[in-house]
């Protein structure tokens, strides 16, 4: 059975081998997603009541993490708002429905404590099941004005967003310092980097954005 609960200071580390065996060689040869789960969690941005685990027959074979991230109007308005990630699901159960369970969870209590957007960047095929869209339909763009393919948004309040140009910023704890990451990679159990094509998938999406209409 398949149980969500907050994550406890004994489930760290369990997490962090679940996200790194989730991302090995996913985006990259390697991965940096679990130093980041390593990092965050003592970052003021952090939220630890969105901090979750799946538990299936008592062993941790999933997580998501949350942070605050901030959009900005035209006008000067700061709105302060929700990403999330990583979220892993430990591959020998990943397309099972537990993630889809995962992130709806947490999602409903987000709602439950006030929050009422979400942006966050990955695959659309991901995420568009669970009512993301891409920003550009929301009016949301990065510092330099574009709609990057892989940045949706969800409101949990209709409404939330009223369609005025807004600009997205993450936490500086997403800004992790790769190399460091790296370093400390190499101080766990090996495992081998290599090229997967969903490496390339990743350059493509992460180097593409939604243009305006002409």
């Amino acid at each position: 059975m398949l149980t969500i609960r907050r994550e406890a200071a004994a489930d760290r580390q369990t997490v962090e081998d679940v996200t790194r065996r989730a991302f090995y060689n996913i985006y990259t040869p390697g991965c940096v997603e679990h130093y980041l789960v390593r990092t965050m969690r003592d970052h003021p941005d952090f939220i630890p009541e969105l901090d979750f685990v799946a538990e299936l027959d008592g062993r941790v074979i999933g997580n998501v993490m949350y942070t605050k991230a901030t959009l900005t109007g035209e006008d000067g308005t700061v709105k302060d708002i929700l990403t999330f990630g990583p979220v892993s699901i430990a591959p020998e159960h990943q397309r099972k429905g537990y993630g889809k369970r995962l992130l709806e969870h947490s999602f409903r209590r987000a709602a439950e404590l006030g929050w009422d957007v979400i942006v966050i960047f990955g695959s659309p095929a991901n995420y568009v099941g669970l009512g993301f869209k891409s920003c550009k339909k929301f009016n949301i763009c990065t510092e330099n004005g574009r709609f990057p393919s892989a940045m949706m948004g969800k409101e949990l309040k209709a409404g939330a967003l009223d369609g005025r140009r807004w600009v997205y910023r993450d936490s500086p704890i997403m800004s992790i310092d790769e190399d460091q990451a790296r370093r400390y990679d190499d101080t766990l159990e090996p495992m081998a980097k290599e090229f997967r094509p969903s490496q390339e998938e990743f350059y493509i999406m992460s180097h593409s954005s939604v243009e305006d209409e002409v």
